[in-house]
């Protein structure tokens, strides 16, 4: 089973289907439902695995995509993308780990099915357009205009500044140190003066139910989190391709993922729906 192609190339089709939806639950039931249609297939009619296993991917993303979208609009508080467990490796794809954060995950859901498809596929993945054309039934003229739609309203939305990943570390570290003091004032010197906080519970946890604006209600709200448990842990991770942070709440966990800009912390994205934070202790294979 090991030379079979959808063995070989699943860490790719994985990535397509997380780029996609932004849950790896969601993405793990893509490929069984993708799994199934490989299996009635005749690999020796396919001239090239790899296109037609993405094409297949793509097909079903864009249907669960479309599925999601009811729930999402009803979705309790900010929706954030499940944070992955990564390790440094992926860094060194700068375009692979931009693609996967959570910052340009978070973007991507402003787009529509079509329109995310296009742009992950031809932008992350550089397929081909009338690849792309092919797996989500439209011209490759259509498709065109889709990815030069995409792109724009991406590069409208996406971090203002690309920083180097040994200053975001460097910056995490502090921002996880001033989070296990508590204290206000080396919270509000890490973070810039318009800093927003983003958390998703899911309705499941306590978190914020609106974006929190600038320095000093972000590290009033980061202070009181850390004063109101009775056991607070914080720990350096790599989460979608970057570093990042852990947390726990008398044990029960949170990923922490930041902006940085300048030498400080420009957004906060908190996770804890613990739904989100099933395989946050599983390596999580990424490919291009």
């Amino acid at each position: 089973m090991t030379d079979d192609p959808f063995v070989v190339h699943r860490s790719l089709l994985f990535t397509v289907a997380y780029e996609m939806l932004g849950s790896a639950a969601d993405a793990e039931d893509v490929l069984q439902e993708s799994w199934l249609r490989w299996a009635d297939v005749d690999p020796l009619q396919v001239r090239d695995p790899r296109a037609y296993l993405v094409r297949v991917v793509t097909r079903q993303a864009l249907n669960r995509l479309r599925t999601l979208s009811r729930s999402r609009e009803e979705y309790v508080g900010e929706w954030l993308p499940e944070p992955l467990l990564t390790s440094p490796d992926v860094a060194e794809d700068v375009e692979l780990a931009e693609s996967v954060s959570i910052a340009m995950l978070t973007v991507l859901e402003t787009l529509g099915p079509t329109e995310r498809a296009v742009f992950v596929l031809r932008e992350v993945f550089d397929m081909p357009y009338g690849e792309i054309a092919e797996a989500i039934g439209k011209s490759a003229a259509t498709v065109r205009q889709i990815a030069r739609r995409a792109r724009e309203h991406v590069a409208a939305r996406r971090p203002r500044v690309q920083v180097s990943q040994s200053e975001r570390q460097a910056v995490v570290e502090r921002f996880l140190a001033a989070l296990r003091t508590g204290k206000l004032q080396e919270l509000l010197e890490v973070m810039a003066p318009d800093v927003v906080l983003v958390a998703d519970g899911g309705g499941l946890v306590a978190a914020v139910l609106a974006p929190v604006h600038g320095a000093q209600p972000v590290a009033e709200l980061l202070a009181r989190a850390n004063r109101v448990v009775a056991a607070f842990e914080t720990t350096a991770v790599w989460l979608n391709g970057a570093p990042a942070g852990r947390i726990e709440f008398d044990g029960e966990p949170a990923a922490v993922s930041l902006e940085v800009e300048n030498g400080r912390v420009t957004r906060v994205y908190v996770v804890r729906n613990p739904r989100k934070l099933t395989r946050i202790d599983e390596l999580a294979e990424l490919a291009r």
